[in-house]
């Protein structure tokens, strides 16, 4: 029974494997797809595990939330969204920081030198609609 999906599987991975020729307003456009490594892709943080994780400060106090992660414009730089003050979601201010300042300790995630203080007093990001 499962003979038919065989030819069907290889007919994908070939795909994949080849330069695919795509029509977009009327021209024809390659895209060339790259080959990553897996295993080292699959040892990163998943997003859906990030987001609403505790973010620390080098001293181990609690300075924010992470709220989202958000890819770039340019499609290249994650940037990590955070909710600081506020009490129980009440009063909390959203801001947006590059995705690489931040680091991961074990399973905490810290932001060197950061305060609450310091992070309130960053331009307050809004979700665009």
């Amino acid at each position: 029974m499962r003979l038919p999906l065989v030819p069907a599987a290889l007919a994908a991975a070939v795909a994949l494997a080849a330069p695919s020729l795509v029509t977009a307003q009327g021209a024809p456009q390659t895209i060339q797809l790259t080959k990553v490594d897996v295993v080292k892709v699959s040892t990163g943080y998943r997003a859906s595990k990030v987001i609403g994780s505790s973010v620390v400060n080098d001293a181990g106090d609690t300075v924010g939330k992470v709220d989202e992660i958000i890819v770039g414009p340019d499609g290249k730089a994650p940037f990590v969204v955070l909710s600081v003050g506020g009490f129980l979601g009440l009063g909390d201010k959203l801001v947006a920081l590059p995705y690489e300042q931040m680091r991961t300790d074990g399973k905490k995630i810290v932001l060197p030198g950061a305060t609450k203080d310091s992070l309130k007093a960053l331009p307050e990001f809004k979700y665009a609609s």
